[in-house]
């Protein structure tokens, strides 16, 4: 029987497929293992999959060796704006090699990246579609917004730079507006990210009556930090979120997929504070008109009142000095009859008093100031915007108990 050795089988393995493959060859497949070592070479696992049921069709090791993988890496990921990284799909040309102790293996030549943002484009597009599908895509945009947004529930980073410009800002405001903020900390970029921001919706869930909003906040960075965003469960828990969801994640690239389910989406962390600033600022307008219509209302029914008053009273005069001047029997018991007329007259008016005085009372300042309302003047006259005071000016504030001075000091 004619054996060979094991190298003898080997070298013609290896001499086969060098002959059979002597051109690079352009492949379809996914990453499923990627690490660099310290001389600078990547080492990958390529698989597929069966695209019904999953299942492992194929699995091949692959390298890129450090003067190629120099090139190809930032070249890549500058086309696709993602890392190079496990997960992705991507079309490679690979040199077959085989070798008589490392076994097969495939040797990376060159990738195309148009490929790559084919297939995260179609992802994204699969995710949106799903989410529509769901019936969830706008579920978190119905949510109202609370009329004054001041308890705040922030998922970010501590050391972020975007999480510092929004508090910053907040303090910043010269309306002096009060907000309470409550930090819940995340990751916000790599792999670690989705499960870590969906943690945090799930803490500020527990005690979701403290809050009045969620702020999902991150500074800018490179578009390869912010894949995280476009992922289908983080969208899938934002958008089913019983609080109204406001995005900030600081970048300029178009709208992620959690952009286009939280309830409002700005550029930056910036931006949100000055969006919920506003809000602040809309809602006491609304308060200072509705305090100046009843003060309005209330002093010019007072006016018509009393003036309806005074001529009734001078009508009543007009006719006593009529009849006062009849000197007979029957003009005596006109009079007193007059007089029983005129006592009922006054007690309606009276009692038309009483009620027109509770009246005013109940719309008067001095009710709203007993129901936490204050009133500020400038030498006499009511404030109604910081924009009539300046430094070093006295103001004097009203209160229900009682009133005080102040100086302006900012």
């Amino acid at each position: 029987m004619t054996s060979i050795t094991l190298s003898e089988l080997t070298n013609q393995i290896k001499e086969t497929i060098r002959l059979g493959f002597e051109k690079s060859v352009w492949i379809r497949a996914e990453i499923s293992e990627l690490r660099e070592n310290q001389g600078g070479h990547c080492y990958l696992e390529f698989i597929e999959k069966d695209n019904q049921s999953d299942a492992l069709l194929a699995k091949t090791k692959a390298t890129i060796w450090a003067n190629r993988y120099r090139m190809l890496k930032p070249y890549f990921e500058s086309s696709t704006g993602q890392l190079l990284s496990a997960g992705l799909n991507v079309l490679v040309a690979v040199n077959v090699e085989f070798h008589g102790v490392y076994g097969f293996n495939l040797n990376v030549r060159d990738i195309d990246p148009s490929f790559t943002i084919g297939e995260m484009a179609a992802k994204r597009l699969k995710i949106i579609r799903q989410l529509e599908a769901d019936g969830i895509a706008e579920m978190n945009k119905l949510i109202l917004l609370p009329q004054l947004v001041q308890r705040i529930a922030i998922i970010s980073s501590v050391t972020a730079a975007g999480y510092g410009d929004f508090c910053d800002q907040l303090k910043s405001d010269t309306s002096h507006f009060a907000f309470y903020t409550k930090l819940f900390q995340a990751i916000m970029q790599g792999e670690q990210a989705e499960t870590s921001i969906i943690t945090a919706l799930e803490k500020i869930y527990e005690n979701i009556e403290l809050f009045d909003v969620v702020v999902i906040i991150r500074g800018g960075g490179a578009t390869t930090d912010l894949a995280c965003f476009d992922s289908y469960n983080l969208a899938l828990n934002c958008a089913q979120f019983p609080l109204p969801i406001i995005a900030g994640i600081g970048h300029q690239r178009d709208v992620s997929i959690l952009d286009m389910v939280a309830h409002s989406s700005l550029k930056t962390p910036t931006a949100v504070a000055e969006f919920l600033i506003y809000n602040m600022q809309d809602a006491e307008n609304q308060v200072v008109d509705i305090f100046s219509d009843i003060l309005n209302n209330v002093q010019n029914r007072i006016e018509n009142e009393y003036y309806t008053i005074s001529q009734t009273q001078l009508r009543i005069k007009q006719t006593l000095r009529g009849w006062v001047v009849k000197k007979t029997n029957l003009h005596q018991r006109l009079i007193s009859r007059l007089q029983s007329t005129i006592r009922i007259q006054l007690l309606k008016e009276n009692i038309r008093l009483i009620l027109l005085e509770k009246n005013i009372e109940i719309h008067s300042p001095v009710f709203l100031l007993r129901h936490g309302y204050t009133i500020t003047t400038l030498n006499g006259k009511r404030l109604t915007s910081v924009k009539q005071i300046k430094i070093n000016d006295k103001v004097q504030t009203y209160l229900h108990d009682g009133d005080f001075g102040s100086v302006v000091a900012h």
